[in-house]
């Protein structure tokens, strides 16, 4: 087993406190007693280097030396306009804490999420206050983290002060609620209570058609979760539909993205608008390839939705610069569309087969 000495020795991000009469040090991911220092802003503090090496992987080596003014006090930041700036300062580090949490969980590592989700919430809690609906995304991070690692005790307590916190401020805008009401649906469907989660997916469609619209991809989430609750109800025909829904919202952006991507190649010099990462990308494709797979294990093959999906797939990966993933559901769509008369899109597919077997074929800008 790897000693506490060699942890240390691999990162050489830590030192062993002096004692000292003035106020307890606690540990930044656990908050007990801390023994350790963090030699590079050295006013970060840990209880062993287990809980320092989590942090550094987390989130602390990305907001290392940004702690430094804002736990360094001076007479300036005892001031009224040093007090602002510190507030602003804090907000920053509240946006880039979430921005790491949110990345490392569409990315499924929700063990390295927790420290900049914590750290989100303790900062969100020093600008905002412990009842503001702003604290809303942190306990959300939190949730989600807890619910990768099977946590679901403290999935339902985040939830249960995110809703609160909700419940308390009227104002509180439509894609909070459409967040709040995705987690608890995913809770109820984690702990069987099925009736719920429908009702919570319900909700999180209303309020994410009302902020992003009906065929948003941020909307055909919730229909894809619903979907996953009438299969587990056995309510076959009703996940059938929800899911061409999501199926059909999704072939129509990655359609408008591949006709950009074509625009590029013919004009380089255009503006291209940001495209997903490659966690946003896996996201999606299992989404696909669970629709896709209902579709050929239903005893009611439905070759028109089969050929949808897999053309969709065949344009994600040939977007991320994937050629044989892309062929291989090229193929699949084609010989779907196949056995439709007239279908209208065995030509579009045809013409993304083409692309896909061109040796001159370079992947998307932008989507590593």
């Amino acid at each position: 087993m790897e000693s506490k000495a060699q942890v240390v020795g691999t990162t050489a991000k830590i030192i062993p406190l002096a004692s000292s009469k003035g106020a307890e040090k606690l540990c930044e991911v656990c908050q007990s007693e801390a023994h350790l220092q963090c030699t590079k802003c050295r006013v970060t503090f840990y209880c062993d280097a287990e809980h320092q090496q989590a942090d550094w992987v987390g989130i602390h080596e990305r907001i290392c030396q940004l702690l430094v003014p804002i736990r360094t006090p001076t007479l300036f930041s005892l001031q009224r306009a040093g007090r602002i700036e510190m507030q602003l300062k804090k907000a920053e580090l509240i946006e880039i804490c979430r921005m790491v949490a949110q990345r490392k969980l569409s990315e499924g590592k929700h063990q390295d999420a927790l420290p900049a989700a914590q750290f989100c919430l303790r900062c969100s809690i020093d600008v905002h206050g412990p009842s503001s609906v702003q604290m809303v995304p942190a306990y959300l991070l939190l949730a989600d983290a807890n619910m990768g690692l099977g946590n679901l005790a403290l999935v339902a307590e985040f939830l249960s002060q995110a809703e609160w916190a909700v419940l308390k401020s009227p104002e509180c805008g439509r894609a909070v609620h459409h967040r709040l009401h995705r987690s608890l649906g995913r809770l109820h469907m984690a702990t069987g209570n099925l009736e719920a989660a429908l009702l919570n997916f319900a909700n999180d469609i209303y309020f994410a058609s009302e902020e992003y619209g009906l065929d948003s991809t941020v909307t055909c989430g919730g229909y894809f979760l619903m979907a996953d609750v009438f299969v587990k109800q056995g309510k076959v025909p009703i996940a059938r539909s929800l899911y061409s829904e999501v199926a059909r919202t999704w072939h129509c952006h990655l359609t408008k993205l591949f006709k950009t991507h074509i625009q590029y190649v013919q004009n380089p010099d255009m503006m291209l608008e940001p495209s997903y990462d490659k966690a946003q990308w896996a996201e999606v494709d299992e989404m696909l390839r669970t629709i896709l797979e209902f579709e050929q294990n239903d005893s009611r093959r439905d070759p028109p939705q089969t050929a949808l999906v897999a053309h969709c797939l065949a344009m994600l990966w040939f977007l991320v610069g994937e050629s044989q993933k892309a062929l291989g559901f090229c193929s699949m769509a084609l010989q779907a569309s196949q056995l439709i008369p007239n279908h209208d899109l065995t030509e579009p597919i045809q013409g993304l087969l083409q692309l896909v077997q061109s040796p001159h074929t370079e992947p998307r800008p932008g989507s590593d």
